[in-house]
């Protein structure tokens, strides 16, 4: 366990950044999961609006550093494939 007060308070805020990037990945997480739902049931229109959400989302996630920016970049870019050769 840590000795000093800095060390102390550095392990508070680890945990409470912890909690917070465990949010925000499970709002990633859901969010693709929802556009690939969307995408195996052919829902064309609903898979637009869960990309568009998604897209937010994962820029977000990266302008938090939660995620990295490029790991955004390529998710969003994947999904908008998966969706292109779905039509």
């Amino acid at each position: 366990m840590a000795n000093t007060k800095q060390a102390l308070k550095r392990y508070r805020q680890s945990l409470k950044a912890r909690a917070r990037n465990r949010v925000v990945k499970s709002h990633v997480k859901n969010a693709v999961k929802d556009v690939h739902s969307a995408i195996d049931s052919k829902d064309k229109d609903q898979a637009q609006l869960a990309l568009k959400k998604a897209n937010a989302v994962l820029d977000k996630a990266a302008s938090k550093g939660v995620i990295h920016w490029r790991k955004a970049s390529r998710r969003i870019s994947r999904l908008n494939k998966a969706l292109n050769q779905m039509q």
